[in-house]
């Protein structure tokens, strides 16, 4: 039997840990809370619960050294100093996240030892990918080539789930969903590369309309412009990679980023109020109505549904601060998380869309798209959990069954991984359904 050894116990890891267990393979999960990790396997007798920290590196050598392959799925800048150990000790290993330059530079160290390492294998990163490599390589294969590339996938609550006005609740970190906030971005838009500061992120959004589900809102996510490369786009005229959201969160959030409600530093909060904490985050002294101070800082109506959101969410009020001791973000974070959760039995929702234009040799021009509208299951797994985990779980069982092998940093982007990870997850519900138009 073969042993996968799986490195944190977060809010996506159980249908993976369910998937690798139903296919005969033995699961031992590592955390820094053993609860979670026992939780996760439960009484399975393939299942084994460790507690472990990361400053523990005799215990995680020892493991990763007994295991066949390790799935990392601790904060990303882990990645790489695991994959070291790994290619060290001659185990395979596979994560959800970005390939990071340092995880890039692993390449030829990977291929040397005969070890895979997969990355990118989630949902977006993952799905995304595959999807859209499978209509690609079908367009080349038609003598066509793409000429624009636009992408969007975004986590929501489903419909009758969206019960607050910020339309969103939190199926991860809320601290991870607002430090993405302050990423920069870079895209192609008719020929021209546009960058965006990650102060201006939310300012640069637009209505995307998804086929068979509605209007959205969506906003530029990371360097697009990495994955021309990747995906074979050299000389495209259109290359974006956004977010989705319900209408009304990007001007919501420029206005939490512009205010600095995500400042890191971290402060004593001790006895203080919200209100407290808006008078300083504006810097002034706490006098007369902190609404009309705030929308004369934003320089918006005070009536601005953005100030409506501020004041649901508590950030006029006079109630304590809930945390004693961390950054700005991290009094938003806790209220956040307080406020927008998913309560029992409402389902949360995936939305991937995927937006081609074709040329062929020919003359012929098309319209492709491909959309995936994925519902999580009421007091079972979120859709964010299955598509996040399953097609990593797919992806471990196929090096572990021989059916990848090529040593290397890899992405799914090759026939080998997308086609018979795609079919799997069509068997478990999570499909993409493409349509095409002649222009």
């Amino acid at each position: 039997m073969k042993t996968v050894l799986m490195l944190g116990a977060g809010l996506v890891t159980r249908p993976l840990v369910d998937y690798l267990l139903k296919h005969d393979i033995r699961v031992c999960v590592a955390s820094r809370t053993v609860a979670k990790a026992e939780q996760l396997v439960g009484d399975h007798p393939n299942g084994e619960a460790i507690e472990w920290t990361v400053d523990k590196q005799d215990q995680l050598k020892k493991m990763i050294a007994d295991a066949d392959l390790v799935v990392s799925l601790l904060p990303a800048n882990y990645h790489a100093e695991i994959a070291k150990l790994c290619i060290e000790l001659d185990t395979n290993m596979a994560t959800t996240s970005y390939v990071s330059p340092e995880m890039k530079a692993l390449d030829k160290p990977a291929k040397e030892n005969g070890i895979v390492i997969l990355n990118e294998c989630g949902v977006d990163p993952g799905i995304d990918h595959m999807s859209a490599m499978r209509i690609v390589h079908d367009v080349k294969s038609k003598g066509g080539k793409i000429t624009s590339f636009m992408s969007y996938c975004g986590g929501l609550p489903a419909p009758e789930a969206n019960t607050n006005p910020y339309g969103y609740k939190f199926s991860w970190s809320p601290k991870g969903v607002l430090l993405a906030g302050k990423n920069n971005a870079k895209y192609r838009k008719d020929g021209e590369d546009i960058n965006i500061e990650g102060k201006d992120l939310f300012a640069n959004h637009w209505e995307v309309d998804v086929p068979s589900f509605g209007k959205l809102e969506g906003y530029p996510n990371r360097n697009s412009l990495d994955y021309i490369e990747t995906y074979g786009f050299e000389g495209i005229d259109t290359m974006f990679r956004g977010t989705l959201r319900n209408p009304g969160w990007c001007e919501t959030l420029k206005a939490i980023v512009d205010l600095n409600y995500v400042e890191t530093n971290e402060q004593d909060w001790s006895g203080k109020t919200y209100t407290d904490m808006g008078w300083e985050i504006i810097g002034q002294r706490p006098d007369g109505d902190l609404r009309k101070a705030m929308a004369d800082k934003l320089d918006i109506q005070q009536d601005s549904f953005i100030l409506d959101n501020f004041e649901w969410l508590g950030l006029f009020s006079s109630e304590n601060i809930p945390i004693e001791k961390g950054g700005v973000i991290d009094v938003l974070t806790a209220t956040m998380l307080d406020k927008m959760s998913y309560k029992d039995g409402e389902r949360d929702m995936l939305v991937l869309y995927h937006n081609f234009l074709a040329e062929y040799e020919n003359g012929n021009k098309e319209e492709i798209t491909s959309t995936m509208i994925d519902y999580g299951i009421p007091n079972g797994d979120s859709s964010m959990s299955r598509t996040v985990s399953l097609p990593v779980a797919i992806g471990v069982r196929m090096i572990l069954e021989g059916e990848f092998s090529k040593p290397g940093v890899w992405v799914p982007v090759i026939p080998e991984l997308y086609n018979p990870i795609l079919d799997e997850l069509e068997t478990l519900g999570i499909k993409c359904i493409e349509k095409s138009k002649s222009l």
